[in-house]
Parts: C-alpha cells; structure tokens; sequence
C-alpha cells in the first residue's frame, strides 16, 4: 500500500498509537519499537499530520507537507493568548493537548 493511501485510511486512534511509538519508541502499553518500527512511525505520523491535520503548532507538518516553524514573538503571543483564557479558572493548574 502507497504511503498516502495508508494515511488516508488511517484512523485517528492509530495516528495517535504510532505517534507515541515515534517520540517514546515505545508502545501506549510500554512495549518497545525496534528502529526501523520507529522511523515508520515517524514518518507516517507526519504524513498524516501533513495530510489530515491543520497543525499549526511550533516545530509541527504544515498541509503543504513543510515544517511550521513559529517565530518567539508568535509563541508568546499564543502563549499569553491561552493564559488569558484559561486564567478564568482560578482551579486550572496546568492543560495538556491529547497526543
């Protein structure tokens, strides 16, 4: 199968699993990726983000399948942005984006 016919048929769910096996080199259930296991899932993983996702995070795949990089002065920007918005809950002490 081509790589972009695996990306187009691959569930989310799946991203998710080979995108932790890329960054960890291990398995959601703890189970270690071989090397070449791990470079798959790298680059599936930014096929897909490339292909599906409208990631515009620092250092993320683009959907012109180049690097987004993010200026200092745009973190911040985006940085203060998501305090001001959640500095309305005086119980949050800390957010995390799913994986």
């Amino acid at each position: 199968m081509e790589l972009l016919q695996l990306v187009d048929n691959l569930s989310h769910e799946m991203y998710l699993r080979l995108k932790c096996a890329a960054e960890t080199g291990k398995w959601p259930e703890g189970t270690p990726v071989d090397s070449a296991q791990q470079e798959s899932a790298l680059q599936i993983s930014m096929a897909y983000q490339s292909r599906r996702l409208n990631a515009t995070e620092f250092m993320s795949v683009g959907n012109d399948g180049q690097i987004v990089t993010k200026t200092k002065r745009e973190l911040k920007k985006e940085f203060s942005q998501s305090e001001s918005e959640s500095s309305s809950d005086d119980n949050t002490i800390a957010r995390f984006s799913d994986l």
